[in-house]
């Protein structure tokens, strides 16, 4: 008789393929985005992003309890201005949206770690990530901002700050105006390897944050590129970066499955609007099934190597798992 392998033997049935399954999905992986907006008792579905939602403070007790009821233990936070200026004044005022959702989210959820994404264009009037002059995105003038930024998410009592503006030195900064002021428990979750993606559309709708001229070509990373994203990562490891993470997450994991290999450090992948709309709208129009390519696109990005991830699809992730336990 022939002698070969069958490996269908452990495809035979959903037990065996279960026992036999490399790679878990669990509640604990995942991250879940929030956008908030001035006003009162608003909660408003954001037209680019199904199913995801804009809310005021007011509102976030019962939206951050739907999300601490179903076990997810992490939430970032995004803020969107009542007015925006050249050198984005909003982002590190206390009284500005983020600090004010933070103290909220924390006074009622002591024990849910919230996030907050430390970045200054969704807050500047040209839409850039960093102040301009004469058209020119300033690096350091520009970090000197993010570092006042952190430390007043911190000062809200936000438990980690995530800087996404891809400025140089940067981590290096906030690291030291953090220390300096006392916070040196707070940890840094860095944007390190931040793609300029053509899958940030949806985002920047949500977060009214499309820069009014040119791109971001001179200070995101060119998609091309493999190496730089190891020399990023260096980088901010050695200014001081907790957690590392590599963003858009599934068009880049060849780039994650890398990292992951190079470096011991915790590692995150930001499954990005665009990748989540792709899925929705597809199922929406009877392409795809909405479920399983959420399960499958989320256990791609932690088979190559993402210790957790930051989805839109958090909660449905959660419901799931949760029937199927």
């Amino acid at each position: 008789m022939e002698d070969f392998r069958r490996s269908r033997r452990l495809r035979s049935n959903a037990a065996i393929r279960s026992l036999v399954r490399e790679t878990n999905l669990n509640i604990s992986d995942f991250i879940y985005p929030m956008f908030v907006v001035p006003g009162e008792n608003i909660k408003r579905e954001i037209p680019n992003l199904p199913d995801q939602y804009h809310y005021s403070v007011d509102q976030l007790k019962e939206a951050v309890g739907e999300v601490v009821d179903l076990g997810i233990q992490g939430i970032i936070l995004f803020g969107l201005p009542e007015e925006k200026d050249e050198i984005a004044s909003g982002a590190y005022a206390m009284e500005g949206i983020v600090q004010r959702a933070v103290r909220e989210v924390k006074s009622h959820y002591p024990e849910l770690m919230v996030i907050t994404d430390v970045c200054l264009c969704q807050y500047t009037s040209h839409g850039h990530c960093g102040l301009v002059e004469d058209g020119t995105v300033l690096n350091d003038e520009s970090i000197e901002k993010l570092g006042a930024t952190a430390l007043s998410h911190a000062m809200a009592g936000a438990d980690m700050v995530a800087p996404s503006d891809m400025m140089d030195g940067r981590v290096a900064k906030i690291r030291e105006i953090l220390d300096k002021n006392k916070f040196n428990h707070i940890p840094i979750m860095s944007y390190s390897v931040k793609y300029a993606s053509a899958f940030y559309g949806p985002f920047r709708s949500a977060a009214n944050c499309a820069p009014k001229f040119g791109d971001r070509k001179t200070y995101q990373m060119d998609p091309g590129n493999r190496m730089e994203a190891l020399r990023q990562v260096e980088i901010d490891i050695a200014e001081g970066a907790d957690i590392i993470m590599v963003k858009p997450a599934l068009v880049y994991l060849d780039v994650i499955r890398e990292i992951k290999d190079s470096f011991s450090m915790p590692l995150a992948a930001y499954h990005v609007s665009g990748e989540y709309a792709m899925i929705k709208l597809a199922a929406k129009h009877g392409l795809l099934k909405e479920e399983d390519s959420m399960i499958e696109a989320l256990t791609a990005i932690k088979r190559a190597g993402a210790d957790m991830i930051l989805t839109y699809f958090a909660k449905d992730m959660a419901k799931w798992i949760r029937r199927n336990q």
